[in-house]
């Protein structure tokens, strides 16, 4: 009896799970959902108006536990004080790599894209400038390599300040060029988080 039920409960979530990816999501039902901040569990944590907000919430919905695992690392109060290096968050679905260094002038940094994986960029300390610009606008000069999961663009784009309290999130189809140089400051402690992208059937 006890295993029929864990099985109906199972496949239940999976089901859930399923319907909340499948759903038609609309710009504006997305942009409520995030700022709505069901994502945040009561985090104070910015989300930058960059964002693609359809691709964030069926992402979330795909992979709720991934991207919950990915929000608590990147809510850490000691985050600050985690040193340089890779953090595995879950296995290959979720990890982190904190950097801490001088950042570069304009035309040394270069945009990029990922497949398999989406971005979440968040400054922990000092300040730098990253750009967005849709992948299907850009064009390639160092064509997709499967092994380290990027290729690179020209592209005219969009530039922000990063700042801490605010993360950004790239998705494949978003193309980004981060870790620039912004104003007199010209060092960052950085956070970026990879979490695994989920295809969708649609």
């Amino acid at each position: 009896m006890k295993t029929s039920c864990f099985t109906a409960m199972l496949l239940a979530l999976v089901f859930a799970a399923r319907t909340s990816f499948a759903q038609q999501w609309t710009s504006p039902s997305a942009k409520k959902w995030a700022e709505d901040r069901e994502w945040a569990n009561g985090s104070t944590v910015k989300l930058t108006p960059s964002v693609n907000y359809v691709e964030f919430a069926k992402q979330y919905h795909a992979n709720k536990a991934a991207w919950d695992k990915a929000f608590a690392f990147l809510t850490n109060p000691k985050l600050d004080t985690l040193k340089p290096g890779k953090y595995v968050i879950d296995g290959d679905n979720v990890y982190a790599m904190i950097s801490d260094g001088p950042t570069k002038d304009f035309d040394k940094s270069a945009w990029e894209s990922h497949k398999n994986y989406i971005d979440l960029h968040y400054v922990i300390s000092g300040t730098e400038k990253i750009g967005a610009a849709p992948v299907a606008s850009a064009t390639v000069t160092v064509p997709y390599d499967a092994a380290k999961d990027i290729a690179n663009y020209t592209a005219e784009g969009k530039f922000y300040e990063a700042v801490p309290g605010e993360f950004f999130l790239f998705f494949p189809s978003d193309a980004h060029r981060p870790g620039i140089k912004n104003g007199n400051i010209d060092h960052d402690k950085k956070l970026v988080i990879k979490i695994k992208y989920i295809v969708s059937n649609q």
